[in-house]
């Protein structure tokens, strides 16, 4: 394998922590013998041009340093081409690392774990959802935590997760239960009365929350989520419980699994790793040991 590596920088990941963990990461990187180059890009579009450019190259690794959103963005350079993927998880969420292990915050830690796994060729198949065209690790929203995404996005002010906590206020004092069709595997197509369906390849989403906390992003299935039909009162009960995944205990939730899953709904938009994907119906699909992860050994 070539000793030439790629760092991929989003340098505002985090309020500005991906600048500031491109040097350490670099400098471990080079320490361990490797020959590092970054790739930067003038907008999203144009970072994944480049980021595909140098896998089409043949780039010894993608090193994403930066938080879901980056990771979400190098996973379609290098899903299925065999090009090994690192992460240095320094952004606000960083679900990806956290469902694999990898450190996070640290990003000399997670550089000397990367370039051990290549020198050793130790490397970690992981499974990727596929839904709309586009991979995803982590988790799709749809329901009231999209509905949430979709207003917070409208929102100019305030900043930061704050945004996100007056979205929360402003979709409880509106939300009603919505209509989905639901078809796993090919199976029967079921309708389901819920106020949102989660399908996790990961565990968690929004920086923490165990929304498929049974999920494994490693034996080829989707972790499945319904939150029932319920009124604000239960959902104000439920939904804290996400932190530490133990809302799938409460009668109000179901659980399944599955390789592939069908959502139809009207009026809904789906997100991915935090990513918008569009409104749906959305068909996803489990592709098992998608991509190849250094560092997660």
């Amino acid at each position: 394998m070539t000793s030439d590596i790629t760092l991929f920088v989003n340098p505002t990941a985090g309020r500005g922590r991906g600048a500031h963990a491109a040097q350490p990461t670099a400098s471990a990187l080079r320490d361990a013998g490797f020959s590092v180059r970054t790739v930067l890009g003038l907008d999203a579009d144009d970072a994944l041009v480049r980021a595909r450019e140098a896998v089409a190259a043949g780039t010894g690794a993608l090193v994403a340093v930066g938080g879901d959103g980056l990771v979400h963005l190098a996973l379609q350079a290098v899903a299925g081409t065999g090009t090994p993927l690192g992460v240095v998880a320094v952004g606000t969420g960083n679900d990806f690392a956290g469902a694999l292990g990898l450190p996070q915050r640290d990003p000399a830690a997670a550089a000397r774990r990367i370039a051990r796994d290549l020198k050793e060729s130790r490397l970690t198949d992981v499974d990727l959802g596929r839904a709309n065209g586009r991979w995803f690790g982590t988790v799709i929203a749809t329901g009231f935590d999209s509905r949430v995404n979709d207003r917070g996005n409208r929102m100019r002010l305030p900043v930061g997760r704050f945004r996100y906590d007056l979205a929360i206020l402003a979709e409880l004092a509106a939300f009603r239960p919505l209509a989905y069709r639901m078809t796993l595997d090919g199976g029967a197509t079921r309708d389901v009365e819920a106020t949102l369906i989660a399908v996790g390849n990961g565990s968690s989403y929004g920086g923490g929350m165990r929304i498929c906390p049974g999920a494994d992003p490693r034996d080829g299935l989707f972790d499945v989520t319904v939150v029932g039909g319920c009124g604000r009162s239960t959902l104000l009960k439920v939904f804290p419980q996400v932190y530490k995944g133990t809302h799938v205990d409460h009668p109000v939730v179901t659980t399944h699994r599955a390789a592939r899953i069908e959502l139809v709904a009207q009026d809904l938009t789906a997100y991915a790793d935090g990513e918008r994907l569009g409104p749906l119906p959305v068909t996803a699909e489990c592709v098992r040991g998608a991509v190849r992860v250094a560092g997660a050994g």
